[in-house]
C-alpha cells in the first residue's frame, strides 16, 4: 500500500471505531429516571412512573422516525434504481466509439452512483437512530447535579453521526476507486470521469433528505406554534398538543438525517471534482502520482485525526461545568480543528506532492509547488471558520442585529418581518466578499483544481461540524421530552441552555455549509468546462478564453438559472404552508373535540399519530417536484440547447443560490433567536417577555422563519451542488448530442 492508502484507511477505520466507543458510552446510560428526589416531575409522580413516561414518549419518536424515513427511502430506493438505470443507458451512448456503445463506462458510472446514494441513506438512518437513541439519555442526564453529563452525551451523540458518516465516506470512496483502478490501470481520467457518480448518488440522496425532513419538520413546528402558542398560549412541547411528538420526529428526520446527507453530498462532490480536475493534471507514470491524486481525499482523511483530537477538549479537557462554558466548549471546537489543520495540511502536502506538478486548467497550463495545494487548502479552512462566525453575528441575540430584530417586535409582527428580512439581505455581504477572496486567490494559484482544494478545505473539520449540528437537535429534543414528562423546571431550562448553545454553533455550521457548497459548484462547473474542452479538443470553451457569458444562449440560459433558486424556494416554502395548514387544522380539530384536553390537567389523550400521519405523507408528496425540477432541468437544458446552455444555466443558478441561502437561512435564525431573547426578558422590561403582545410577534416571525432556515435555506446548498454535478456526470452524453449542440443544434 502507498502512504495515501494507509492514510486513507486509517482515518476511516479510526472515526468508525471511534463512532462506536462513543454510541458504547451512551449505550451505558440507563433508560430510568435518575432525579434526586423521590419525585421527579411537577405532577408529583414517581420515579417509576416518570420513567415509564419517558420510555412512552421515546417510542413515540422513534416510532415516528422510523416510520418516516422507511417510507422515504422506499421512495428513495426505486429513484436511484430508476435513475441509474438512465445513468447507465445515456452514459454507455454517450461515451460509445467505433466499436459500439461503451456498457463498461456506464456501468461502473452507474455502480458508483448506487454506492454513493447507499452510503447517504444508510449515513442519514443511523444518524437519525442514534440522535433518538440519545435523545431521552440526554434528558435523563439532565436531572443529574451539574452540566458535564448532559453536555457530553449529547456531544457523544453528535460524534457518533459525525465520525461513522467521514469513515463510511472514505472508505467507500477508496473501495470504489480501486475497483475501477484495478480495471482502468493508468487510465485516471476515465477513471474519475466514472466516480463522479458517487457525487451523484450522495447529493440525489440529500435532496430528498434536505426537502422531505424539511417539510416534515417544519410542518409540524409551524402548526405546533400557531394553534399552540398563538391561539391558546401553550408553552412549546406541551404534552396537550397533538402536533408535539410530529415536531420532535422532525428534529431527527429533517435536521439530523437530513443534514447529514446534505453534507455527505457535499464532501462526495467536492472529493470527485478534485479528482476529475487533478487526474488531467498529474502524469499517472511518475513516482507518488497515485499519492498526488488522492491527495484531497487524504485532506479528508487528516481531518478525521485532527477533529478526533479536538474532540477531547469538550469532553475531558474543558469539560462543561456551568452554562456559559456551553458556548466556549463548542466553539473552541470550530477554531481548534481550524488552527490544527492549518500544519497538518502543509505537511501532507510536502509529503504526498511532487516538488513540480503541472495543472491543465480553464485559463492556462502552470507548474506548481506543493506550497500551492496548501494556501488553497488553507483558505478554504480559514474563510469557512470566517463564514461561520460572521454568520453567528446575524443570528445570535448576544449581537446588535438579532437585538434590534427582538426591539421591532414592540410595534408588532410586520416590522419584525421587514427588519428580519432586511437582516438576511446584509448578511450576506460579507459572507460573499471572503468567498470571493478565497475563489480568487485558489483560482489565481491552481486554477479551478485550487478552488476544489478550497472546497475540500472548507469541508475539512467535517466530522466536528457534524458533531456540533446533531448535538443541537438532540439537545431540543431532550427539552421537548423533559416538557412532555413534566419534569422539574431546572431540566428543562438545563436543557434548553444546550439547545440555545447548539442553535449559536449550528448557525456557524450553516454557514459552512453554504461556504462549501458554493465552492464545491464552482469546482464541479470548472470539472465540467475542462471535460468539455477535451471532448471537444478544445474548440468549445478553449483554455485561455474559456466560457464566453455574452454568447447568446449563454446569457440567455444565466438570466434561466437565476432563477431556478428562487422557483425551487418558493415550491418548498409553499409545500410547507400547505402541511402547516392540513396540521393546524387536525390540531384544531382535537381541541374542539375534546374541550378537555387544554385543562391543566387533561382528562383527554392528544391523538400524536395522527399529526405525525399529515406530517408524512404531506412530506412526500411535496419533495418530489422540487427534485424532479432541480435534476431534469440541467439535462433537459443540455440534451434540447446543449453545452453552452449548460454552462450559463449553472453560473446562473449558483450566483443566485449563495445570495438566496445565505439571507434565507440567516433571516430564519434572527427571528427565531430574537423569540429567544425576548423570552429571556422579565415581564417588567421593555420587550415584556412570554406570553407578551411582544413575545406572539416574534413568534410569528419566528413561524415564517422555520421553513426559511430549516427547510428552503439549506436546500439551496444542494440546488447548485446537484445541478453541477449532474452536469458533470452527463457531460460525455451532452457532447454526443450533435457535438454539444443539443437537439435544436443550438
Amino acid at each position: 500500500m502507498s502512504t495515501v492508502d494507509v492514510i486513507i484507511c486509517a482515518a476511516a477505520a479510526v472515526a468508525l471505531v471511534w463512532g462506536l466507543i462513543q454510541f458504547y458510552v451512551i449505550s451505558t446510560i440507563p433508560l430510568s429516571s435518575n432525579g434526586d428526589s423521590a419525585t421527579t416531575s411537577l405532577t408529583g409522580a414517581s420515579k417509576g412512573d416518570t420513567t415509564e413516561k419517558l420510555t412512552e414518549i421515546y417510542t413515540a419518536i422513534y416510532e415516528g422516525a422510523e416510520s418516516f424515513l422507511q417510507a422515504e427511502y422506499r421512495i428513495c430506493a426505486m429513484f436511484v434504481v430508476g435513475f441509474g438505470s438512465l445513468i447507465f443507458f445515456l452514459i454507455s451512448w454517450g461515451t460509445k466509439t467505433s466499436d459500439g456503445w461503451d456498457f463498461t463506462r456506464g456501468g461502473f458510472t452507474a455502480l458508483a452512483f448506487l454506492l454513493g446514494a447507499v452510503t447517504s441513506m444508510i449515513a442519514g438512518y443511523l444518524g437519525m437512530k442514534v440522535a433518538v437513541y440519545s435523545n431521552v439519555r440526554t434528558t435523563i442526564s439532565a436531572q443529574k447535579a451539574g452540566w458535564t453529563a448532559c453536555f457530553n452525551t449529547a456531544f457523544r451523540a453528535g460524534a457518533v453521526m459525525g465520525f461513522v458518516l467521514c469513515g463510511l465516506g472514505l472508505i467507500v470512496l477508496f473501495i470504489t476507486l480501486n475497483i475501477m483502478k484495478s480495471h482502468y490501470g493508468s487510465d485516471w481520467e476515465t477513471m474519475c470521469d466514472c466516480i463522479t457518480g458517487y457525487g451523484l448518488g450522495g447529493s440525489c440522496i440529500a435532496m430528498f433528505g434536505r426537502v422531505g425532513g424539511g417539510i416534515y419538520t417544519k410542518a409540524a413546528d409551524v402548526g405546533a406554534d400557531l394553534v399552540g402558542k398563538v391561539v391558546h398560549g401553550i408553552p412549546e412541547d406541551d404534552p396537550r398538543n397533538p402536533a408535539t411528538i410530529a415536531d420532535n420526529v422532525g428534529d431527527n428526520v429533517g435536521d439530523v438525517a437530513g443534514m447529514g446527507s446534505d453534507l455527505f453530498g457535499s464532501f462526495a462532490e467536492a472529493t470527485c471534482a478534485a479528482l476529475v480536475i487533478g487526474s488531467g493534471a498529474i502524469d499517472s507514470s511518475s513516482d507518488g502520482a497515485w499519492d498526488a491524486l488522492l491527495f484531497p481525499v487524504a485532506v479528508s482523511a487528516v481531518g478525521v485525526f485532527v477533529c478526533l483530537i479536538c474532540s477531547f477538549i469538550a469532553t475531558d479537557i474543558m469539560p462543561v461545568k456551568k452554562e456559559t462554558d456551553v458556548e466556549l466548549a463548542l466553539k473552541t471546537q470550530l477554531i481548534s480543528t481550524t488552527l490544527i489543520m492549518l500544519p497538518a495540511v502543509y505537511v501532507l502536502a510536502t509529503v504526498l506532492l511532487p516538488d513540480d506538478m503541472v495543472i491543465t486548467g480553464v485559463a492556462v497550463t502552470q507548474t506548481v509547488k506543493p506550497w500551492s495545494a496548501f494556501v488553497c487548502v488553507g483558505a478554504g479552512v480559514v474563510g469557512g471558520l470566517i463564514i461561520g462566525l460572521i454568520t453567528e453575528y446575524y443570528t445570535s441575540h448576544s449581537y446588535a442585529p438579532v437585538r434590534e430584530v427582538a426591539d421591532s417586535c414592540k410595534t408588532g409582527a410586520a416590522t419584525n418581518m421587514i427588519y428580519g428580512i432586511a437582516l438576511g439581505y446584509k448578511s450576506a455581504v460579507i459572507p460573499v466578499i471572503v468567498l470571493s477572496g478565497v475563489i480568487y486567490a485558489s483560482f489565481s494559484l491552481l486554477d479551478l483544481y485550487g478552488v476544489s482544494l478550497a472546497a475540500i478545505g472548507m469541508l475539512s473539520n467535517l466530522a466536528t461540524g457534524l458533531t456540533i449540528d446533531v448535538y443541537g437537535p438532540v439537545c431540543d429534543n431532550a427539552g421537548g421530552i423533559a416538557e412532555m414528562a413534566e419534569l422539574e423546571p431546572g431540566v428543562r431550562e438545563k436543557t434548553d441552555a444546550l439547545d440555545a448553545a447548539g442553535n449559536t454553533t449550528a448557525a456557524i455550521g450553516k454557514g459552512f455549509a453554504i461556504g462549501s457548497a458554493a465552492l464545491v459548484s464552482l469546482a464541479l462547473f470548472g470539472a465540467f468546462v475542462i471535460r468539455i474542452q477535451t471532448l471537444s479538443e478544445n474548440t468549445v470553451f478553449p483554455q485561455g478564453s474559456g466560457v464566453n457569458m455574452l454568447e447568446p444562449l449563454t446569457f440567455a440560459f444565466l438570466i434561466i438559472g437565476g432563477m431556478i433558486p428562487f422557483w425551487f424556494a418558493a415550491m418548498t416554502m409553499k409545500s410547507v404552508g400547505l402541511a402547516a395548514m392540513e396540521m393546524v387544522m387536525e390540531v384544531s380539530r382535537q381541541f374542539a373535540e375534546k374541550p378537555h384536553l387544554l385543562d391543566e390537567h387533561p382528562t383527554e389523550r392528544p391523538d400524536y399519530d395522527a399529526c405525525i400521519q399529515i406530517s408524512t405523507v404531506a412530506s412526500l408528496r411535496e419533495m418530489i417536484a422540487p427534485g424532479a425540477m432541480v435534476m431534469f432541468t440541467p439535462l433537459l437544458t443540455g440534451t434540447f440547447f446543449g453545452v453552452n446552455a449548460v454552462a450559463g444555466l449553472l453560473v446562473g443558478s449558483l450566483i443566485a443560490s449563495v445570495q438566496l441561502a445565505i439571507s434565507m437561512s440567516n433571516s430564519g435564525g434572527a427571528w427565531d433567536n430574537a423569540k429567544k431573547y425576548i423570552e429571556r426578558a422579565s415581564p417588567e422590561s421593555d420587550l415584556k417577555g412570554k406570553g407578551s403582545d411582544v413575545h406572539k410577534a416574534a413568534v410569528v416571525g419566528d413561524t415564517v422563519g422555520d421553513p426559511f432556515k430549516d427547510t428552503s435555506g439549506p436546500a439551496l446548498n444542494i440546488v447548485m451542488k446537484l445541478m453541477a454535478v449532474l452536469s458533470l456526470v452527463f457531460a460525455d452524453y451532452f457532447w454526443q448530442v450533435n457535438s454539444g449542440t443539443g437537439l435544436f443544434k443550438c
